[in-house]
């Protein structure tokens, strides 16, 4: 974890009507259209006539590296990052935003693009291109909360055993078959009706004991619009202060077959079968004695992208905002 010593200060960034904008399009994600949208982009910047830069990413492997040099050239013009792509490409551009105290802007490209849709922001890249040019010169910045797990950045959810198999299944069948919403939902089927083992893990938060529960997946959410889209009460709590954490009882292939169709239904806090409830820190760890040379890392999935990672595995709510660039200003975090 970043330590709290190293974090700038929690102070609204500033920003002026000519705040040079640091773009970063990851081409790799959704298309909303025929037309590249690399050269939509590059159409709305010259005719917006604004200090800007494109940073365009060809390789999933380079965003990373692309998004640090964007993020130090903003850091160096007091200028703002802008993400292109889907939630997993907003991560990236978002925890670095986060990390140096810059502002945030979204051009949402991905398949469900929970974050941009959860804060306003258009789904069309043009609209969503007109409102982050208002945001930029009315000065409209929001405070979203921010997740984190082990230090690590999420803005959608954090999960650890089924859902993490799904994301992986899920981008197999994409390579196949293209990215699309149903696509997505065939590969969810077929990971439900799979081979999967449950986990068994200490879960504790700041406030209670740690107990030890069996579960195929322990999944920790902070956007409200995912956790209302299938009917959890917590949703109001998401993103003001609170995390919705949840574990499933072990039901077996057709149980949670079951749990997916109350899902879309929106009716998911019905269901005996899973325990849920808001959060502002979790802790798991797995059940049993520590090995000798330590734990292993185990596959964790961030906003839709998996990684490995060391436990104690500790989700919380970040000790500061990230600065939103565009969204409208009525949907604030309370206390801000």
């Amino acid at each position: 974890m970043i330590p709290n010593e190293a974090l700038p200060p929690p102070e609204r960034p500033a920003l002026h009507p000519a705040t040079p904008l640091m773009v970063v399009h990851n081409a790799a994600s959704g298309r909303h259209g025929e037309q590249d949208p690399v050269d939509q982009l590059r159409s709305y910047l010259h005719e917006a006539r604004h200090p800007h830069e494109l940073h365009a990413v060809r390789r999933p492997r380079d965003l990373a590296v692309v998004t640090r040099r964007a993020a130090q050239s903003a850091l160096g013009r007091s200028g703002a990052l802008v993400a292109v792509g889907g939630d997993g490409t907003l991560n990236t551009v978002a925890a670095e935003a986060w990390r140096l105290g810059l502002p945030l802007g979204v051009l949402p490209q991905g398949t469900f693009n929970y974050f941009g849709r959860a804060h306003g922001i258009p789904q069309a890249l043009e609209a969503a291109f007109v409102q982050l040019m208002d945001g930029v010169r009315f000065g409209r910045l929001r405070p979203v909360q921010v997740g984190l797990l082990n230090g690590q950045v999420f803005l959608v959810n954090a999960s650890v055993g089924l859902y993490p198999q799904l994301l992986q299944d899920r981008e197999a069948f994409k390579q196949r078959l293209g990215r699309s919403r149903l696509v997505a939902a065939w590969a969810a089927l077929t990971t439900l009706l799979g081979a999967h083992r449950d986990l068994f893990l200490r879960l504790g938060t700041d406030e209670s004991p740690p107990v030890v529960v069996r579960t195929p997946t322990l999944f920790v959410g902070n956007n409200p619009l995912q956790m209302a889209q299938v009917g959890l009460p917590e949703a109001d709590a998401v993103g003001r202060g609170a995390l919705f954490a949840s574990t499933l009882r072990p039901v077996g292939r057709w149980g949670l077959l079951k749990l997916a169709l109350l899902g879309a239904l929106a009716r998911l806090g019905e269901a005996e079968a899973i325990r849920h409830g808001a959060v502002q820190a979790l802790q798991a760890c797995p059940v049993g004695a520590e090995p000798r040379r330590g734990w292993r890392a185990v596959r964790v999935a961030i906003d839709g992208e998996t990684r490995w990672v060391v436990p104690p595995l500790r989700f919380e709510v970040a000790p500061r905002p990230l600065w939103l660039l565009g969204a409208p200003l009525d949907r604030r975090m309370p206390g801000h």
